[in-house]
């Protein structure tokens, strides 16, 4: 089989050798490449494949119909929106995702996300670089907060154990709470979740369901003193409309790490701009330890979808 993967997996080339070796030694064909987003330059590098390697980006319909040999597409990802999902069926392509890769470094920079926020951390650190002092700029402890998490699935559920570690109450909130039972999470309406708590921490899917979920009128629901963090997928949120809160002073800050599109973003987006806003260029995902976790991950999909059985389904 020919294997190909279109973008860089975050690990160096000697580790992703390490990788494709027994592949090869398999009698298997792989081939990678760097990033390139011409639709004309995939389906150039794609087309002879049967397997397809991506991470996160965008793989559209016209590229997937143009790979006749295709028959496995391999998202080294959790979430899988980039992917034409309904071209693949009609393709009867099989697709599988990396679940599991990031959960703890996702839940790492939130919890991060949370206490620089708290404790003013971007504002005294140009403060002491311009020779001043904290005043006006003491912050608050994490223990002792009430963290509402939405989503409470890996991610979430790993968030809200670190958060309990440092002594907050959780309150959660999911579609499916059955599904997620816990002794720490206490489970709410989002009504009551937005209104009740002091850090709001996103951590559900991107669906037809949850695009545009949190918008001016939910955000109206915040405390003025409440954060809002965002770790997850950038539309599920109305961007203009926290700016706007921000700004007005409706809610206290935000840390943001995802877009409606990813970085580089156009330099006027609003969350760029809006008052005590910590951004960061969708890199919640992204340490030492997940990259290679996640390339584990993606070859062990692989090799089961060559022996027979898939993992990580998709579809």
């Amino acid at each position: 089989m020919k294997i190909v993967l279109l973008e860089s997996l975050g690990i160096s080339p000697e580790v992703l050798e390490s990788y494709a070796a027994p592949l090869r030694s398999q009698g298997h064909e792989f081939a990678a490449y760097e990033r390139d987003l011409s639709t004309e330059t995939l389906i150039s590098r794609a087309k002879d494949a049967d397997i397809l390697m991506i991470a996160n980006m965008p793989l559209s319909g016209e590229v997937i119909r143009n790979c006749p040999k295709l028959k496995y597409i391999d998202v080294a990802f959790t979430g899988v929106d980039h992917v034409d999902l309904d071209a693949a069926r009609e393709c009867q392509i099989a697709v599988s995702n990396a679940s599991g890769y990031s959960n703890e470094s996702v839940a790492e920079l939130s919890l991060c996300m949370m206490l620089s926020l708290l404790r003013n951390v971007s504002q005294v650190d140009r403060r002491c670089r311009e020779g001043k002092t904290k005043d006006g700029l003491v912050g608050s402890e994490l223990k002792g907060k009430t963290v509402g998490i939405i989503g409470v699935g890996a991610i979430g559920t790993r968030t809200a154990q670190l958060c309990h570690a440092f002594g907050c109450k959780i309150l959660g909130y999911c579609r499916h709470p059955e599904q997620h039972p816990s002794d720490i999470v206490t489970y709410v309406s989002l009504d009551e979740l937005l209104s009740q708590s002091d850090i709001v921490s996103l951590h559900c899917p991107q669906t037809p369901e949850t695009i545009g979920m949190i918008n001016a009128e939910k955000i109206a629901l915040m405390k003025p003193s409440a954060i809002f963090i965002n770790a997850a997928r950038g539309p599920i949120v109305d961007s203009q409309a926290l700016a706007d809160a921000l700004n007005q002073g409706k809610i206290a800050g935000a840390g943001i790490d995802v877009f409606e599109k990813e970085p580089p973003l156009d330099t006027d987006h609003p969350l760029l701009h809006s008052k005590n806003t910590l951004v960061t260029p969708h890199v919640a995902f992204a340490s030492k330890e997940s990259m290679i976790q996640r390339a584990d991950i993606v070859f062990d999909n692989i090799q089961s979808w060559i022996n027979g059985e898939q993992k990580n389904i998709i579809i």
